[in-house]
């Protein structure tokens, strides 16, 4: 059986704990090998790594930084087939699928790349008599991410670029269920130049976890996945003098008008909702369909659901493939089966959905549910599955209000051909970022990626100008240069400009 270890001060490690948690094929539903799960030593030795490797990496120039990151970028261009297919062997999704996350994940390194121009300070001449002040961003020290299964790539490449570009130091904790990507990714900085101790790999548990926030030596906690451990993480590491930035879950809504064309609509409905099995945090879970585009929209999302091909994710004519283990296969299932009994009308039934050759796999196969009801289990919990609920409504003010009384608030969209409706919609949800027939509207990477309410735990987004802000402090400078004129200019008032 394979042994899937820890990545630390450059090497890799099994470190000092004996436990170990299995790592699942999701389409075969076979162990394909095993991770160690840190204890607390190992995180702690982990921490060190970082905390010892800090003072000469912060102190490195950027142009020795920026070389590091563009000789990254080309190792991990040049490795992304690698690396794809060990996120499709351990998370499930589709080979296409992985090299898109990939994809997205290089595009955060690209703009981590242009460090030295986001790292650019303010200067002021002459700010009172001979006196000049200017202002520049320090790097924070040591920075960790705990980061989800559902995109074991792109979510660490949301952090770390950017916190190693401004002169941090970084540990890792995986997801324990497809762990293999971030130490292909600890190799890749290697290979890049990288000094060793400045990018770690810990896998783990709560223990791991909850070392991480409580360690004096950790200065800052980025997080995605669950809304209540968000919270979790938010409110220990803050307590601890952190900077936490959680990233919690999401019930993403999009609403469809009758003016919409219902062909397009169906179509980026069904592959935002049954893409990736549905885990992935800006998933279309809901359609809220207004006035009469109900029926026409169902119609057509039904027929599109029905066609879609489900397989291994190695297979290329596969579309989706299972999800991440068999708990989640039978919670997605249990709540489906929920829907039913709460009185919505189940349209295209994924229950019980086999695919040859892969009879133990995880699959649910894609899954429409009409007339559900904001009080049903199905819109309460995030399924985060190929579940697609249909919530009907008479007007757009009722979808929008629908989706504000919503606890979440990653991402929605409208599908329609009115601007004002789009523009009203826009200006109204209580979101925190938005598709405009763009159901999936992830921003690029040089604009900030996060949520509100329940979506977002502390003040600043991911990666983008926010994640420069969220890594770094600043310092203002006020200087002077006297000369014997100034022997006098001392005085005991607060003082001020002249």
């Amino acid at each position: 059986m394979r042994t899937i270890e820890h990545w630390i001060a450059g090497k890799p490690t099994r470190g000092v704990s004996d436990r170990t948690a299995p790592v699942f094929n999701p389409a075969s539903g076979q162990q394909q090998a095993e991770v160690v799960l840190a204890d607390a030593t190992d995180v702690e030795s982990a921490i060190a790594a970082a905390r010892d490797a800090f003072p000469d990496w912060s102190q490195t120039s950027i142009s020795r930084r920026t070389k590091v990151l563009f000789a990254f970028r080309e190792i991990v261009n040049r490795r992304a087939s690698e690396l794809a297919e060990a996120i499709t062997d351990e998370h499930g999704k589709v080979l296409s699928d992985a090299l898109g996350e990939v994809q997205r994940g290089l595009e955060v390194v690209e703009f981590a790349c242009g460090i030295p121009t986001l790292l650019k300070g303010d200067y002021s001449d002459q700010v009172s008599t001979d006196v000049d002040t200017w202002s520049f961003r320090e790097p924070l020290g040591v920075c960790a991410g705990i980061t989800p299964f559902n995109f074991p790539a792109m979510v660490p490449m949301w952090m770390f670029p950017v916190a190693i570009a401004c002169g941090n130091t970084f540990v890792l904790k995986p997801s324990e269920r497809d762990p293999s990507a971030s130490l292909l990714i600890a190799e890749m900085w290697q290979e890049a130049g990288l000094p060793d101790g400045v990018f770690n790999v810990v896998h783990g548990d709560k223990v791991a976890v909850d070392t991480i926030l409580d360690s004096p030596d950790v200065a800052a906690v980025s997080f995605v996945g669950s809304t209540p451990i968000a919270r979790y993480i938010h409110e220990r590491g803050s307590a601890t003098g952190k900077r936490v930035q959680a990233l919690g879950g999401a019930k993403n809504h999009a609403i469809v008008l009758p003016d919409a064309d219902m062909d397009f609509a169906a179509e980026h409905l069904a592959a935002a909702a049954f893409g990736s099995a549905g885990e992935r945090c800006m998933a279309i879970s809901a359609a809220v369909a207004v006035g009469d585009a109900g029926d026409r929209v169902v119609a057509a999302v039904n027929e599109r659901a029905r066609s879609v091909v489900v397989g291994s994710g190695r297979d290329d004519s596969s579309e989706m493939g299972p999800v991440v283990t068999r708990q989640a296969q039978e919670r997605i299932v249990g709540l489906i089966d929920s829907g039913e009994r709460q009185g919505a009308s189940i349209e295209v039934d994924g229950r019980g959905y086999t695919v040859p050759g892969f009879e133990d796999g995880f699959f649910v196969g894609p899954t429409v549910i009409d007339r559900v009801s904001t009080e049903m289990d199905v819109y309460t919990e995030e399924i985060f599955g190929p579940v697609l609920s249909v919530v009907r409504t008479e007007t757009v003010d009722d979808a929008i209000a629908l989706i504000n009384a919503n606890p979440y608030g990653n991402g929605t969209a409208i599908f329609t051909n009115s601007g004002e409706a789009a523009r009203r919609f826009q200006r109204g949800v209580h979101v925190g970022m938005i598709g405009i027939n763009v159901p999936v509207p992830v921003p690029m990477a040089y604009y900030s990626f996060g949520g509100w309410k329940d979506s977002l735990f502390g003040d600043k987004h991911v990666h983008g100008p926010e994640g420069v802000s969220f890594y770094t402090r600043a310092k203002v400078v006020t200087a002077r240069w006297p000369h014997s004129s100034h022997a006098s200019d001392a005085s005991f008032h607060f003082p001020t400009s002249k």
